[in-house]
């Protein structure tokens, strides 16, 4: 027995002694106690109380293949080649890469309820709680390299924001180059990574973090101003297999015309969205600083920055950018 084993009996949060744990796994109570002391390890919360027994308060909102199908409309359902639903990987990302190496072909999706080297940009790594986030990758391949490409994590951005609002929740924002804020709070994330001939056939993996549910044991790993879908939500914080499908449902058709649209239907969409419009902001790039004011972006994507000597286009990279305090 593992605490996979475990966990499903205690997923809807009531209490469960530990004597009905072992007769219905049929171990000893000693062992069923082994295992619930592993459940920190997960970043999931137990709560003993003498005579009732345990529980995961809140219970534990497992990903759900039925219901992510279920919840697909017709045009992502035939855009998705597959689904690999795992309960723990590296990164969702690096595994469909990996399936890149073995012949992956468009449409392919990876979900997982714990990624243990979760990663954002920069080479940040992106807390990733046991079924406290959704952690969602998807690989396309596109036939004229990576200049048909620029603009596309900014689309990406806004296929989430529809999504998101899709179950209703409104005010989300978009940060240059893939942050995704809420009351400049961040909420979630898009990192996309490349394999292939960059002048020709290439893959690309598109990936999204969505904080759900961030358990409080492992809130203070993070290291940056935050929020999830269940401080948003107020006690009507939708399920995690619900937010992927509604991912999916707006993420799929916007990647598969990209190539032969690029970000330009997109773009005012994407302005709309800008949460650091017309605000003063600083470019970190390794140790070079450059101040001026936030103009947007371009039809390529590229961010429009308004300095003493004009509007400059920056691009995205190894930048980081932030408001100028």
């Amino acid at each position: 027995m593992d605490i996979t084993t475990l966990l499903p009996m205690l997923a809807d949060g009531e209490f469960r002694s530990g004597q009905d744990l072992a007769n219905a796994l049929g171990v000893s109570r000693t062992a069923v106690w082994k295992q619930l002391n592993k459940l920190a390890d997960l970043g999931l919360e137990l709560e003993a109380v003498k005579g009732r027994g345990y529980r995961i308060p809140g219970g534990v909102d497992f990903l759900s293949e039925v219901d992510i199908r279920g919840g697909l409309t017709s045009d992502a359902s035939a855009l998705m080649n597959d689904l690999l639903l795992l309960n723990e990987t590296d990164s969702t990302n690096a595994e469909l890469m990996r399936k890149i190496s073995v012949g992956a072909v468009s449409g392919l999706v990876c979900t997982a309820e714990q990624q243990t080297a979760g990663r954002g940009r920069l080479g940040r790594t992106w807390v990733s709680p046991f079924a406290g986030s959704v952690y969602l990758s998807l690989m396309w391949e596109f036939s004229q390299g990576a200049a048909a490409l620029q603009g596309l994590s900014l689309g990406v951005g806004v296929a989430v924001v529809r999504a998101l609002e899709s179950l209703g929740v409104e005010g989300v924002k978009l940060k240059w180059p893939n942050d995704i804020l809420y009351d400049g709070a961040k909420l979630g994330g898009v990192l996309l990574e490349m394999a292939g001939d960059a002048a020709g056939v290439c893959q690309v993996v598109v990936g999204v973090g969505i904080n759900v549910s961030i358990p409080r044991s492992v809130a203070a790993s993070i290291d940056q101003s935050w929020i999830d879908l269940g401080g948003i939500c107020a006690g009507a914080t939708p399920r995690r297999s619900t937010v992927v499908a509604a991912l999916l449902n707006e993420i799929l058709p916007m990647v598969a015309g990209f190539e032969s649209e690029g970000f330009s239907p997109l773009h005012q969409a994407w302005t709309d969205l800008d949460a650091y419009a017309d605000q003063p902001v600083v470019i970190h790039s390794g140790e070079k600083r450059q101040r001026g004011i936030c103009r947007g972006v371009d039809g390529r994507g590229a961010l429009q920055l308004e300095t003493s000597t004009g509007i400059q286009p920056i691009f995205g990279g190894e930048i980081s950018l932030r408001k100028d305090t």
